[in-house]
């Protein structure tokens, strides 16, 4: 546990300093280790040097900014720690196989590095802490019409089933598509939106009903009608309760009578879990529908 903790701490200081110059001495610093030490944890734990876990986080990043804003090339890669132009567009090129200038006009779907920490992986959630969420917050929102870009696996009916089947790299693909939401949801489709064979639980991005561009090889694209769901979020948690606060989510959903407010569950429209961020609280959205519908 102890280098487990290192480790940790080495890739929140790289999270903190992206755009800054990261040495091996700095991360040793954090980490408590010598930095041939601090270099040997960080290869075993993330299967990757230092350098190139810094430099494919910092090229995800430029590609979120070519995505979404009107940034130069060379503003992107100079501010985003890369020494050169040249260098920075070659790295872009290797990793995600296109220019950045191609990809600032076009931003078509590819797959974001996108590390979970060290000490949060899915496989290390655990439900035998005690957890200090107080309070689940419930709301009515509206979702409207819209598409889903998704990919659907087997037999997962849930994140760690589905992350064995199909693995956890689809995460940065569907946060390289532009979503109307803003992020990527996990969704629990009803019958008529899987096809045979397939899972019920999905991941996907929210786009707009006349979304025409790229769909990448291997998903699938399908329309869901404007509804209204019950969000229940709970309070912020330290990530290694996140197991725990999930749990406490779902036990308040299940104990929750819709009727109270005028509503009964909707089960033509999926479920919708958000991506469990410990500063936000832990997100689930109900699909909901008037008691005279």
């Amino acid at each position: 546990m102890e280098q487990i903790e290192a480790v940790q701490r080495m890739q929140n200081y790289i999270k903190k300093h992206l755009s800054e110059e990261i040495t091996l001495t700095a991360l040793s610093k954090v980490s408590l280790y010598s930095p041939w030490y601090s270099y040997r944890l960080f290869v075993n734990y993330l299967n990757m040097t230092p350098a190139k876990y810094i430099r494919r986080l910092r090229l995800a990043q430029t590609a979120l900014k070519l995505r979404d804003q009107n940034y130069r090339i060379t503003d992107v890669a100079l501010r985003s720690g890369f020494k050169s132009v040249d260098g920075y567009q070659r790295a872009f090129q290797r990793e995600f196989h296109c220019n950045p200038s191609e990809y600032a006009a076009y931003p078509v779907p590819i797959y974001l590095f996108n590390p979970y920490g060290v000490k949060f992986k899915p496989n290390r959630y655990r439900k035998d802490i005690a957890m200090n969420t107080k309070n689940i917050f419930i709301q009515v929102v509206d979702k409207p019409k819209r598409k889903i870009i998704l990919k659907r696996s087997i037999k997962a009916t849930d994140y760690l089933d589905y992350c064995d089947e199909v693995g956890c790299d689809v995460w940065g693909l569907l946060k390289s598509i532009k979503s109307i939401s803003g992020e990527p949801v996990c969704l629990w489709l009803p019958a008529k939106y899987r096809k045979p064979g397939t899972s019920e639980y999905v991941q996907g991005v929210e786009v707009a009903p006349d979304y025409n561009n790229q769909v990448p090889e291997g998903f699938d694209i399908i329309e869901l009608p404007a509804a209204k769901y019950l969000m229940f979020q709970s309070e912020p948690f330290a990530e290694e309760n996140c197991g725990k606060t999930i749990e406490e989510v779902r036990t308040a959903i299940k104990k929750y009578d819709p009727k109270t407010i005028g509503y009964v569950w909707d089960k033509t429209n999926p479920r919708i879990q958000l991506e469990p961020i410990g500063t936000r609280g832990y997100i689930e959205m109900m699909p909901i529908k008037k008691l005279s519908e």
